[in-house]
């Protein structure tokens, strides 16, 4: 098996989880790390690679074949730019950049430079989320009429450059283009700052995808997390969780009946409960090998750099809905 050797630019609350899971790894080689902070150089001496606190440097001096950029979302566009002028493949941590044209730029360059550029949308590769999407592909909810997402919890202080939308709907907006397989055509927002003064910490998205509605919502402020996504179809309705990967279908028992006048009513039974059977797995861990298999094999990455610029242009287009 052809050893791949990989980096990690940035060990903050992300980069740590790639620099474990490459560091475990087969037919993966951990070789460096490049971080400004001593948490990197820690993180470098646990594992055994290399320490770089300029990650220029590190390009420079040592042959790779892949790249985690895990740097917050302004530094996306500079350290995205040099990673591809080594010809190096890269995995950027979503969003792909902060705004639509360097994320542009960083797709042409990327191609140009015939090198693989995947975006990490993690919930792409939650196995919840797979079995799902088969589910629905295979017609067993019907025609898909709403769906509803939460993604809710507490202030994250390692956040410092994004808003909610940014940081957190971008997951949910991406997984209802997968499930969907389109983007939408319509998107509305309603957003507020209730904690924090600087930035947007609150936020609900409507988005029409032909007749499937998609609400979503986002917020740093309930004191729990909930990490769920609702479907209902025409067929039945299911209800995902996010974190434990639990995936439930009721489908739907009921029979059109005409009455004497001709009157048209439904006739509901009690519906049928399938807790559907998902072969769990560490959605990172899966994303990343996913990753390294394409840089092997040639491949161009489903969460492409397109595919990130799409998701990155519909959370912008909410984010003109931002009232102060």
């Amino acid at each position: 098996m052809k050893v791949s050797n990989v980096a990690v630019i940035g060990s903050g609350n992300m980069g740590k989880n790639h620099v474990r899971i490459y560091s475990e790894m087969d037919g993966v080689k951990l070789v460096a790390i490049a971080d400004i902070s001593e948490n990197g150089k820690l993180l470098a001496e646990k594992h055994g690679c290399k320490y770089y606190s300029d990650y220029r440097e590190m390009l420079n001096k040592e042959r790779l074949d892949a790249v985690s950029v895990c740097v917050p979302t302004s530094l996306h566009y500079e350290v995205a730019k040099d990673v591809i002028a080594k010809g190096v493949s890269l995995l950027i941590e979503k969003p792909i950049t902060r705004d639509v044209r360097e994320a542009e730029e960083i797709v042409k360059l990327a191609k140009a430079g015939g090198v693989k550029l995947a975006v990490g949308h993690i919930e792409r590769f939650n196995p919840a989320v797979r079995r799902l999407k088969e589910i629905i592909d295979a017609g067993k909810l019907g025609d898909v009429t709403t769906i509803i997402a939460r993604r809710v919890g507490l202030f994250p202080p390692q956040i410092k450059d994004a808003n909610v939308v940014i940081d957190l709907a971008v997951h949910d907006i991406d997984v209802c283009n997968f499930l969907l397989g389109r983007k939408p055509d319509k998107v509305l927002c309603e957003s507020g700052k209730a904690i924090i003064n600087r930035r947007e910490d609150f936020a609900d998205i409507f988005m029409k995808y032909g007749g499937t509605n998609a609400f979503i919502q986002v917020n740093w402020i309930t004191p729990v997390k909930i990490r769920e996504l609702n479907i209902t179809g025409t067929r039945g309705y299911a209800e995902l969780n996010y974190v434990t990967q639990e995936l439930v279908l009721y489908e739907s028992n009921y029979e059109k009946q005409y009455s004497d006048f001709g009157d048209f009513v439904l006739k509901f039974g009690e519906p049928k409960k399938v807790v559907v059977d998902v072969k769990k797995g560490e959605p990172l861990r899966l994303e990343l090998e996913y990753f390294i298999s394409c840089v092997k094999n040639d491949k161009q990455p489903e969460v492409d750099g397109k595919e990130g610029l799409d998701v990155l242009k519909i959370a912008l287009e909410a984010e003109r809905f931002f009232h102060g």
